[in-house]
């Protein structure tokens, strides 16, 4: 009973200010650690204020597999826009009981007949930016208000815009205050996290044995084929390579 009770106070912290000015240092740091020690750090310092954000990507598959063997009782969340592919979301009830976890799913604020009321019908067809922005920048805005670390599956060889990921950065929530974003895996290729996925016996998304590099939602996201660029086959006839949860949120004002 009292450890469960101590393990409790240590996952359930007050809220920390957080000072981008820290970042520089701490990112230096975590790049001396293995990504399990990364994740250590997260809920050793944060507990339960920070998360594991997931589409069940086959990196974010691995960090909640290494979260799960280190014991750390980190939460887990994935944006669940309704226009999932049937696969992904078979994938996450196989993956709550693979790893004996629990992925809280967060919604829209509109459902989509709601949507389609307001903005129009098959809004994606038209302009996926919004339609992105209300399925998922908009959602993830309303969980990061819970938290004071999101960690993401974000590597640096995941396409050319993200060669520069940092294990640690700021953002800013909607009231200016700063989160920090933790990619433990940045460091890491893409053979790393199959290599992975394939030594554990980890499920994957069937979707990428029939051609899909990256898997969003099921309306945007095409097959692209074996040796195509990671992010290709998402929103195809659009000059648009990212949803905007890792491009539109500002930087926290110094």
């Amino acid at each position: 009973m009292l450890g469960r009770l101590a393990s409790w106070l240590r996952g359930s912290p007050a809220p920390a200010p957080l000072d981008p000015a820290e970042v520089p240092a701490l990112d230096a740091r975590l790049a001396g650690m293995e990504a399990g020690e990364r994740l250590a750090w997260a809920w050793e310092r944060f507990g339960a204020r920070a998360a594991i954000g997931t589409s069940f990507q086959p990196a974010g598959i691995v960090l909640l597999h290494l979260a799960k063997r280190r014991g750390l009782d980190l939460p887990a969340f994935t944006l669940d826009t309704g226009l999932l592919f049937r696969e992904t979301i078979e994938l996450k009830s196989v993956l709550q009981d693979h790893l004996g976890i629990v992925v809280e799913s967060v919604l829209p604020d509109l459902d989509l007949t709601e949507q389609a009321r307001r903005h129009g019908d098959r809004l994606w067809e038209r302009d996926p930016d919004a339609c992105c922005g209300l399925r998922k920048v908009a959602p993830l805005g309303r969980k990061l208000r819970e938290l004071d670390v999101w960690i993401t599956g974000l590597r640096r060889d995941g396409s050319a815009a993200r060669a520069a990921t940092p294990f640690l950065e700021a953002v800013a929530r909607e009231d200016g205050s700063a989160v920090w974003k933790l990619n433990p895996l940045a460091d890491w290729t893409r053979e790393r996290v199959w290599a992975h996925l394939k030594e554990h016996r980890l499920p994957h998304n069937p979707l990428h044995d029939r051609g899909y590099r990256s898997i969003g939602c099921s309306v945007c996201t095409k097959p692209a084929g074996e040796g195509a660029d990671e992010r290709a086959g998402r929103w195809p006839g659009f000059d648009k390579t990212e949803c905007g949860l890792h491009t539109r949120l500002r930087r926290p004002s110094a």
